[in-house]
């Protein structure tokens, strides 16, 4: 990574000319980004920087600052491609207006049900895809942090997940439910998965490898399809779908914070006002004073 960074910084100095400003936030962007991956620069593709982008709105950046890290990365990506370091651009088609700060899409507990139901637990692959779904639903977790979740970050019988990704620790309580399919998974699945007995990785892929977050994002996209729901479904999805519930069912602000690893309880309290504003479009639709 370090040889192909300093040769970008060669061409954007010599070819392009760009200002030194232009050259130290170009390459603190693109360190960043190789921070969040958990692959090697050249292996991210379009899910990953789509997930970035969706990473830097959550954590408060601003709409410009998160179009500039994107526009770092198409300006690295395109030189990679012209010198032949990759087949493809993987921010072409990734729009910058992508990393606007929307209101999430949210599932409806319904909808939730029939994604957890979708899976069938009658091979390896079932159990695992049950298990990453509930334990997705049930913490909240972003998709980088669930692909990079070891065996150890698991408790079964006091039931909750340490998640560590980020660098901050915390510790998140997961449901029955979501318990029971993840031993369910790590009893009589796991095993047959893995490629080497002493893989810490806890979700791995068909060929024993730990889980890509491109793997992950096909597998939610076809349970998405399996189950009818129309609306899009990402894992992010799910994350927004978990802050929104357990506010709707009386959690606390500072509690879904940390929860979710928020830096900035700014980041949390865009869910807060998601309900305000349904509440005030549910009282305008049905009280009778409000509609004349």
């Amino acid at each position: 990574m370090q040889d192909a960074l300093q040769e970008f910084q060669v061409y954007l100095n010599g070819e392009k000319k760009a200002s030194q400003n232009t050259q130290v936030s170009y390459l603190r962007d693109l360190r960043q980004f190789a921070e969040f991956l958990a692959v090697p620069l050249e292996r991210a593709d379009a899910c990953a920087v789509s997930d970035y982008a969706g990473v830097l709105a959550e954590r408060g950046k601003s709409t410009s600052t998160v179009m500039r890290s994107i526009a770092s990365l198409k300006s690295f990506y395109s030189f990679m491609l012209d010198r032949g370091y990759v087949q493809e651009n993987p921010v072409r088609g990734v729009a910058p207006a992508r990393a606007e700060r929307k209101a999430p899409q949210i599932l409806s507990g319904q909808e939730v049900e029939l994604l957890l139901q979708a899976p069938k637990c009658s091979d390896p692959k079932g159990f695992r895809d049950k298990a990453m779904l509930e334990v997705l639903y049930a913490t909240g977790l972003r998709v980088s942090e669930l692909i990079s979740l070891n065996m150890e970050d698991v408790n079964i019988q006091m039931r909750f997940i340490r998640c560590k990704a980020t660098g901050h620790e915390r510790i998140i309580p997961i449901y029955q439910a979501a318990a029971q399919s993840l031993a369910n998974y790590m009893n009589k699945a796991r095993k047959q998965m893995i490629g080497r007995p002493d893989d810490e990785a806890l979700f791995v892929n068909v060929n024993g490898g730990r889980m890509s977050r491109q793997g992950f994002w096909k597998i939610i996209k076809h349970y998405q399809e399996k189950a009818k729901i129309e609306k899009q479904t990402t894992p992010h999805t799910l994350r927004h779908s978990f802050a929104m519930h357990l506010l709707e069912n009386g959690a606390d602000l500072r509690s879904l914070q940390e929860m979710l690893g928020h830096a900035d309880i700014s980041s949390t309290q865009v869910y807060a006002n998601m309900i305000k504003n349904k509440l005030a479009d549910v009282y305008q639709r049905a009280h009778p004073k409000a509609r004349r």
